[in-house]
């Protein structure tokens, strides 16, 4: 008789794995670093849901945050990497060679460790080493640890040498204690901490856990032989810099597929460092180097398309498998960061689900989707279940965190929906944005009323709205953007009128200034732009821009932003809103609507930003209208 109490592992034919048939639609799920932290039983019961529901599942994950992004993974490694380019603390730093190999690796950064099965496969034309002549399929590695016959036959098969043994944090310690070490080891012993206390949590005790921490001891040392040999050479180039900063989608994603797999669910990791080929690379290179752009040059659509094939047919080799695929995808020509930022696993999510020809791209968030306001700050506010991509660029732009507005069109390109979810609430809707063509018709921010609104007539009289009782003039949300500075120029020389925005716009794009809204008129100049950390920063634009013109600074400022599709061809919106603020004793500092006429902006002070987002969302997306509301909208028609 077998004892109850040891866990044992799913049988192959037991596994829960994607659909075989081709006709059955893909799903891109994109997860951020704090769903990956907190929430993977959650993940584990979606990714069954859609599969039971006749669905093909891929997942793509951050780098995992186990509460906020500013503790997370990503900034660890970018701290890591600052740490590194510190001098040592005394001249005994050399000893710390001895105290690192107590890990027992002396691979060099990021080797080729994924090989086939389980952890991969990869895809350079070596076929690689390390990891991949070791590491057998999890199908092996599942019978291995189980009490039933398979053909897994020797466990020397999974790994040429023994997972580690020293207990958690002992590395830590020893680190730690010695001060001659540089503080990048300190960094790099709390990544490693966390994520083998997280691999400890989440997966049950066997061979499946302890070759995750093995891998998790890997990628760890070998980040710190790096930052070791980055040191030494005081250097770290942007491409270094993508490889420190894609440790944390490797390391993330090998414990969401360990997870899975743990629980029933037949994974593959997908590690993409060698995605981008030496033809892709090379061509886009040349591109770049031709380009006229100021700043840092651009990659082509092109590039991105090319990008996309190759995802769609690496996630399609991993057959049934669901793919668990690393959202960081290698060198990119001109730098990962430098060119995309640190939403490239938005990116990489969207470009799967174009090679994907994905029926949907989901991003699953901690929040049910996008509502009409914070609803931290208005309680009133409401889910809005259908919004156009540009109302959801203007929202993201405008301190709304929805998707990157160059993320959402790779996918709106290529005619694929993004719905947004809660990974707490996967029943939820959520809110899903449209291609601009196939937006439905007859769909607003508020679901259709049967009962109708009265208005007041010129001559006091009451009149009944159209529509079902949804005014279609409705704006969709309204956000706040805090933090903001208000800089005033004003030509003091009237008679160079002509050439003032230009040497205006030049100063601030040799300074690297992003501007959020601009007032202009012929010699005077309004610019509303995020506030500067870094105070000599601010000090050094306004002296050369001193040189232009007399300069007034406005602090503690805010924008406040309505969105709306609906706004394009609507009458007094500006009126409603701008008179609604003055109601309440609100001043306006400056007043701007975008050329996409979905978009009407005004800098407020911050002191009463929340005050403004509950005014206006009172008066300009509450459904039915007060009678103060309605009155006023009579007043400005």
């Amino acid at each position: 008789m077998s004892d109850t109490s040891t866990p044992t592992s799913a049988t192959p034919e037991e596994l829960l794995r994607n659909s075989a048939d081709d006709n059955v639609p893909w799903v891109v799920q994109k997860y951020g670093g704090t769903s990956v932290g907190k929430s993977l039983d959650s993940i584990t019961k979606i990714v069954e849901s859609y599969i039971a529901n006749n669905s093909r599942v891929a997942l793509v994950c951050s780098a995992r945050s186990s509460h906020t992004k500013a503790l997370g993974t990503t900034n660890l490694l970018l701290q890591a990497s600052r740490e590194a380019l510190q001098g040592p603390s005394s001249s005994n730093q050399r000893q710390r060679s001895s105290s690192q190999s107590q890990s027992g690796t002396t691979t060099p950064f990021f080797p080729k460790r994924v090989g086939s099965g389980f952890f991969g496969k990869d895809l350079s034309a070596s076929g690689g080493s390390g990891m991949s002549s070791s590491i057998s399929s999890l199908t092996q590695l599942d019978s291995a640890r189980s009490a039933s016959p398979s053909p897994f036959t020797s466990s020397a098969n999974i790994r040429s040498r023994s997972p580690p043994q020293s207990p958690l944090g002992e590395t830590s310690a020893s680190s730690s204690s010695n001060s001659d070490l540089p503080a990048f080891h300190a960094t790099v012993d709390i990544i490693k901490k966390g994520h083998l206390e997280a691999a400890r949590a989440t997966l049950r005790a066997g061979l499946l856990r302890d070759e995750l921490e093995f891998e998790i001891e890997g990628d760890c040392e070998d980040l710190r032989s790096f930052l070791q040999a980055a040191q030494i050479i005081d250097e770290i180039s942007p491409r270094s810099q993508d490889s420190i900063v894609g440790t944390g989608e490797k390391l993330a994603c090998k414990i969401v597929a360990a997870a899975l797999r743990d629980r029933g669910v037949d994974s593959e990791l997908v590690v993409l460092d060698n995605i981008v080929d030496a033809a892709m690379s090379a061509a886009s290179e040349s591109a770049l180097a031709s380009s006229g752009d100021q700043g840092v040059a651009q990659l082509g659509q092109d590039f991105y398309d090319q990008l996309a094939v190759k995802l769609g047919e690496r996630l399609r080799e991993c057959g049934q498998r669901v793919p668990v695929v690393t959202g960081y995808f290698g060198a990119v020509p001109g730098s990962l960061l430098a060119q995309i930022g640190r939403g490239y696993t938005d990116l990489c999510a969207a470009l799967c689900a174009v090679g994907l020809a994905a029926s949907e791209l989901q991003v699953w968030k901690e929040v049910d989707g996008i509502f009409t306001a914070d609803p931290r700050k208005v309680p009133s506010a409401r889910l809005v279940p259908v919004i156009t991509p540009d109302e959801a660029a203007e929202l993201t732009y405008y301190g709304s965190e929805v998707i990157h507005p160059f993320t959402m069109e790779q996918v709106i390109r290529a005619r694929i929906p993004i719905r947004i979810k809660n990974v707490e609430n996967p029943s939820g809707g959520g809110t899903v944005i449209y291609p601009d063509e196939s937006f439905p018709r007859g769909l607003d921010s508020v679901p259709p009323q049967k009962e109708r609104v009265a208005i007041l007539g010129e001559d006091g009289s009451e009149r009944r709205d159209d529509g079902g009782g949804v005014d279609e003039r409705m704006p969709t949300a309204v956000t706040i953007k805090d933090s903001i500075i208000v800089l005033n120029i004003h030509s003091n020389r009237k008679t160079l009128s002509h050439g003032f925005l230009a040497r205006i716009f030049g100063t601030l794009d040799r300074a690297g200034v992003v501007v959020d809204l601009i007032s202009t008129s012929e010699v005077h100049v309004s610019m509303a732009m995020q506030d500067f950390l870094n105070k000599k920063r601010l000090d050094r634009l306004v002296r050369d821009l001193e040189k232009i013109g007399d300069i007034t600074i406005s602090k503690d400022m805010a924008i406040l932003s309505l969105v709306g599709r609906n706004m394009r061809n609507a009458i007094g919106s500006a009126g409603l809103m701008f008179d609604s603020l003055a109601r309440k004793m609100i001043n306006i500092e400056m007043i701007s609507q975008g050329a996409s006429e979905i978009n009407i902006s005004c800098v407020i002070e911050n002191k009463d930003a929340v005050k403004a987002l509950n005014v206006i969302h009172d008066s300009c997306l509450s459904h039915p209208r007060s009678p103060a509301i309605k009155m006023s909208t009579l007043n400005l028609q």
